[in-house]
Order: structure tokens, then C-alpha cells, then sequence
């Protein structure tokens, strides 16, 4: 069994090479890349991949510019395996992380849709990073001692909804699970939520990993955090926490709902942006920011 990797490509150049090389380096040899490049206007990182001259490794350059979730669809339908991994390009893999992955692929009951790998987090230069984001993570999960746990149903979608404790771009998903499902283009920056969400209604479960194999660099200036000022991320947010409280209610799943109506940590986590819009004089973002704490 390979394991496949898909690897979208916009980025820094330097981190792009770090994460293709900590692929290269698994002690399980047996894996396949795929390099997406989202028009990165420089082409030496291109032409680097290329002479690796890795038969393993594989780089597509798309026509347009498509964005993650288009990226990610992309890969779901060019894909050949039972699971498929969706790699940041900043990200890491310790050298374990494919011989793991295939270890809990193989214990993974058919109903398991997605395998959240152990992560530790670094910082741009490499350096463990225990950030307050990350230590809620940790707190709010289902993180096992040790070993492998399951979470499914009502208990899942109601620890989601609380807060999303998984780290996306260490995931391994089950394609066969998504069926007609797709990355919302909608929601940009919590299409992973929206679908490990829909995965969970579907009946869909998910295995939590103890032993840590994949490094998550968390940038001080990510996507989402860039879109905090703004706003716009929590506007987001608070259109999946509507249709997901819509959802529940339709299944009966009344905690659920409830976690999805409050929010509790999104709303906290709008105020602490909220200083930073005021003194930029963001009244768009400031605006969003009160809505989504007040009203959302």
C-alpha cells in the first residue's frame, strides 16, 4: 500500500523544499507526491522538484490560479487510493509519519472517514511553538495518552463545534467518504471544518493518533490570521455555525446545537481581533467582528 500525498503549492520557497524533503525522508519508502502548483510566480521551485528526478514524485502546475478548496477538489478527483493525504507546503513529516499512517490505516474501521495524526507545532524557523491557539487545541480535544481513540456522532460534532481542535493539512481522509461531497469554494477558510462536520452527520468517524509524526508550522501571519482584522473569517464562521445548528436540530442532536449557537471560542477568539480593527481604523472589520460577538 502507497501512501498518496497531494501537496498544493504557494508559498515560501524555502519551506516549500524543507516539506518535500521531509517526504523523501520517511523510513516507509512507499508513498507517492503530488505537487499542485497554484501559479507560484517564480518557477525555480518547479524546476527544483524537477530535478530531484524522484519517479515517486509527480508536479502539476495548474493553468489558473484556484485557491485551497479548488485545490483540494482537485486532488480528491485525481486521486487512486483508499486515503489521501492533503500536505501543507510549509509543513513537515517526521520521518515516522507514513509508516504510522499505514499502521492506522490498516486498525481503521471501515466508518472512519478521517485519521488525525499526534502534531507538534513549530514555528517559521522550526522551533516548537506552544502558542495559546495550540494549547486550547490540546485542552478541548480528544487527544489519547497514548494509542489511538475513535470519536464519532453527537460527541464529535459537539467538540467541533466548541472548538476545532484538528490540525487540516496532517489529515488523512478516506475519498471513498466524501462520495459527492466536495471543499466548500464558499468558505475558504473553514472548509475543513464545513467537511469534517458533514463527514461526522454521514455517520462518519474520526481516529485521534497519539504518536506525534507530522509538524504543523503555524506562521504568525496565516490566512486566517490575516483575515481576522477584517472580519471576514468570522463571517464565515458564522454562516457554518447557522447551517450547522439548522442541521442539528434536524437530527435531534440538541448539545450540538447549542454548541453551535454559542460558539463560545470563536466569539472569544473574534474579541481578541477586535483591539487590533479599532486601531487600524478597520470599521468594515470592526463592524463584522461585533456582529459575530454579539449577534452571530
Amino acid at each position: 500500500m502507497r501512501l498518496q500525498i497531494f501537496m498544493p503549492f504557494y508559498g515560501n520557497p524555502e519551506h516549500f523544499r524543507l516539506a518535500v524533503e521531509s517526504v523523501i525522508a520517511q523510513t516507509d519508502s512507499e508513498w507517492t507526491l503530488t505537487i499542485l502548483d497554484d501559479c507560484y510566480p517564480d518557477s525555480e521551485p518547479g524546476k527544483w522538484v524537477v530535478s530531484l528526478n524522484d519517479s515517486r514524485i509527480s508536479y502539476k502546475r495548474n493553468s489558473t490560479n484556484l485557491l485551497p478548496s479548488k485545490n483540494y477538489n482537485q486532488a480528491i478527483d485525481i486521486s487512486s487510493s483508499e486515503f489521501i493525504m492533503l500536505m501543507g507546503c510549509d509543513d513537515l513529516l517526521l520521518p515516522n509519519f507514513v509508516e504510522r499512517s499505514k499502521q492506522l490505516i490498516e486498525e481503521a474501521s471501515p466508518d472512519v472517514a478521517v485519521i488525525q495524526p499526534g502534531v507538534v507545532v513549530i514555528d517559521e524557523n522550526g522551533h516548537q511553538h506552544n502558542g495559546l491557539a495550540d494549547r486550547v487545541k490540546r485542552k478541548i480535544g480528544p487527544w489519547p495518552i497514548s494509542g489511538h481513540r475513535m470519536v464519532s456522532g453527537e460527541q464529535a460534532h459537539v467538540g467541533l463545534l466548541k472548538g476545532n481542535w484538528t490540525y487540516f493539512p496532517s489529515i488523512l481522509w478516506r475519498v471513498s467518504s466524501f462520495g459527492s461531497m466536495r471543499f466548500r469554494t464558499d468558505l475558504n477558510i473553514v472548509q475543513d471544518l464545513s467537511m469534517i462536520l458533514n463527514l461526522v452527520e454521514s455517520n462518519k468517524a474520526i481516529l485521534v493518533d497519539s504518536e506525534i509524526s507530522f509538524c504543523y508550522r503555524r506562521h504568525k501571519q496565516s490566512l486566517s490570521g490575516a483575515t481576522g482584522i477584517d472580519g471576514s473569517k468570522f463571517v464565515q464562521e458564522s454562516i457554518l455555525f447557522s447551517e450547522a445548528q439548522n442541521r442539528a436540530l434536524q437530527r435531534g442532536w440538541k448539545k450540538s446545537a447549542r454548541a453551535a449557537k454559542w460558539h463560545l471560542l470563536s466569539r472569544f477568539n473574534a474579541l481578541g481581533e477586535l483591539p487590533g480593527a479599532l486601531l487600524t481604523r478597520n470599521t468594515k472589520g470592526a463592524r463584522n467582528l461585533l456582529r459575530h460577538i454579539f449577534m452571530s
